[in-house]
């Protein structure tokens, strides 16, 4: 599970440098500056976008994904036996005890039955119950899932568009100085 966790951390962030890169413009210079000029303006002209919309490129590309929430923990699981087939022997001794002296007579041979039913019957639910538990385990630990799913798409949404809007003004500036940029 650690393993798949980093694996996507690490794609995601791969996919963010990737997609940082493809948006980046290319700039022509339109009105014949020179390289050296081409260089000193496309400097100026970051630090101007970065200073109007306080976004740095490099740090929100360096800014790592948020941190998993951890699962809350699990209630313990009891192990061994909990006593439901004693339970059941119980009730089911005295439901046969009752059924035995009515229908024949015979309470102790109901008891014995309603006890040997009784013990399956509880058996039974203790399985029941440890499948439950199983189950909503497993929904948590989905649920958590899901969460830090969706708040490292929440936070990748929000970079990309920090990252757009820093691209937009620095895009204004370099229009602005002569370059055209696609």
């Amino acid at each position: 599970m650690r393993n798949f966790q980093r694996t996507t951390v690490t794609v995601i962030l791969g996919l963010v440098a990737v997609s940082a890169a493809a948006q980046t413009p290319i700039v022509y210079p339109a009105k014949g500056q020179s390289a050296e000029q081409q260089q000193k303006d496309t400097g100026e002209c970051a630090a101007w976008a970065k200073q109007t919309t306080g976004i740095d490129p490099v740090v929100l590309a360096s800014t790592p994904a948020p941190a998993p929430v951890a699962a809350a923990p699990a209630q313990p699981q009891q192990t061994g036996p909990q006593g439901e087939r004693m339970k059941g022997a119980v009730r089911g001794a005295a439901a046969g005890a009752i059924v035995g002296e009515v229908v024949d007579n015979d309470a102790g041979g109901g008891a014995a039955a309603g006890a040997a039913v009784g013990v399956v019957a509880g058996g039974s639910r203790a399985r029941r119950d440890r499948r439950n538990q199983q189950e909503q385990a497993t929904q948590q630990q989905e649920q958590v899932a899901a969460q830090n799913n969706a708040a490292q798409d929440q936070a990748e949404a929000q970079k990309q568009q920090q990252l757009a809007t820093y691209q937009r003004a620095n895009a204004a500036c370099l229009e602005g100085r002569g370059y055209v940029l696609k």
